[in-house]
Parts: C-alpha cells; structure tokens; sequence
C-alpha cells in the first residue's frame, strides 16, 4: 500500500527535524567541546548503566552503532582516557568498556553544551502541549 500525501508528508517532516536538530547539536558539541554526538552518546550510557560499565555488544545496541563502529569509537575514548576496556569476568571472551572519573568529567562539561542545545533548539521551540502531544506520539513509534 503506497501511503497518502499526508503520511509522506509527515514522513518527510518528521526526517527533516530530526537531521537538522542532530546536526546542529553535533556541531555544538564538536565545536564547544571537541566531541561527536555519537561519542557523546556512549559516555552518557556508560554513565547510566551498573558500574558505569556495559559489554561492548550491549552499548552497541543502546547507541544504534554497528559493532565495528563502537568498537572503533570506543578505541578512541579509549585512548584519552575517558573510558576504558575490561574482561567480562564470567565469560572469557566477552569484553566491557567501562566510563574512567576523567570520562565522567569529560561527560559533566559536555552536557551542559548538549542540555542547552536541547532546550533552544527544541524544548524552547514548542509549548508544553506540543510538548505532550509529541512524546505521545513519538512513544507509539518505538515498542
């Protein structure tokens, strides 16, 4: 079934908001604070799983990155220090990234970058209703 002008239209809006939103809170944080979104985002899981720490297949699921693709990000944080690698205790071939005190530093600065671009670029655009009927919706989306 082709879908309605309506449905495409909305399709497209809704594609078009979220690249240009993304885009632009990318830019702020690798411009104020030499960071990727998606670096940004690995920090921020680790800091809110147990122990700070996530097996490396785990973070690639909660950050939408393939595998190879958090394992060469990871490789990076990993070599300045925010986050370090580790052996799964109870499997000898699972491997854990887990966020350093300097990661979690690095993480507090980013955010406040991250949490106002939020807030400006779209909390501050839309009133609380819109707010609600938004989450209501997007909520529907993702089982």
């Amino acid at each position: 079934m082709v879908p309605t002008p309506t449905e495409m239209a909305s399709w497209r809006s809704f594609l078009r908001a979220h690249a240009a939103i993304t885009k632009t809170l990318e830019g702020e944080l690798e411009i104020e604070q030499q960071l990727s979104l998606a670096a940004y985002d690995v920090l921020v899981q680790l800091s809110e799983a147990p122990g700070r720490r996530l097996r490396m297949t785990e973070l690639a699921d909660a950050v939408l990155l393939s595998r190879s693709g958090v394992t060469r990000l990871v490789d990076r944080l990993e070599k300045v220090g925010l986050v370090a690698r580790s052996r799964v205790a109870d499997d000898g071939r699972g491997v854990a990234a887990e966020l350093t005190e300097q990661g979690l530093n690095r993480l507090r600065t980013a955010a406040v970058t991250h949490l106002r671009g939020i807030r400006v670029h779209f909390a501050e655009q839309l009133d609380e209703d819109d707010l609600a009927d938004l989450e209501r919706v997007t909520r529907k989306l993702v089982p």
